[in-house]
């Protein structure tokens, strides 16, 4: 598989998953030492300032990249972004249409992973956030709306994205 993500995944050939427990495995740790130096409170702040700048640079880099309308590059993005993710996730589909794309996901392997270690919180920045960062890249044409994720512990991820009138 080759796609606009490829540059950015380090190795295409490992799952998001895999490359998702990696990260884990030295942002954990980090994490666990931040905490106990500055207080809970204080290195999540940092972690999620950190992380959360990260994803919106990369994931606008990469629109930038896509010589496309920017819905399309929100549809280019996504659609990579649902190959990678795919295997991870089941979702149940609601709408598709011009106006609106909503499903729900009902099973998270990321969430599962971060959940066992009592990290959700880091799971959001790493997984969750993504979809915004993704959306944002469209430059309004696209919005997304989540009320409730599998990370924090609701039954499902609710996605519902907006398409602005063409």
């Amino acid at each position: 598989m080759t796609g606009v993500l490829d540059d950015y995944m380090v190795n295409p050939s490992l799952s998001l998953l895999d490359k998702t427990r990696l990260q884990a495995q030295v942002l954990v740790p980090v994490l666990h030492a931040l905490r106990t130096e500055l207080g809970k409170e204080n290195a999540d702040a940092i972690v999620k300032k950190a992380l959360g700048a990260w994803s919106r640079e990369m994931f606008a880099t990469i629109g930038r990249d896509i010589d496309a309308s920017p819905r399309r590059k929100w549809a280019v993005m996504q659609g990579h972004m649902n190959e990678v993710s795919g295997p991870s996730v089941e979702f149940e589909t609601h709408r598709k249409d011009r106006e609106a794309f909503e499903f729900d996901v009902t099973r998270c392997r990321f969430a599962e992973f971060f959940r066992a270690l009592d990290e959700p919180e880091l799971g959001a920045l790493l997984a969750c956030q993504t979809d915004f960062d993704i959306a944002a890249a469209s430059g309004g044409e696209v919005s997304l709306e989540r009320n409730q994720t599998i990370m924090q512990g609701a039954p499902s991820c609710t996605f519902r994205y907006k398409f602005a009138p063409r």
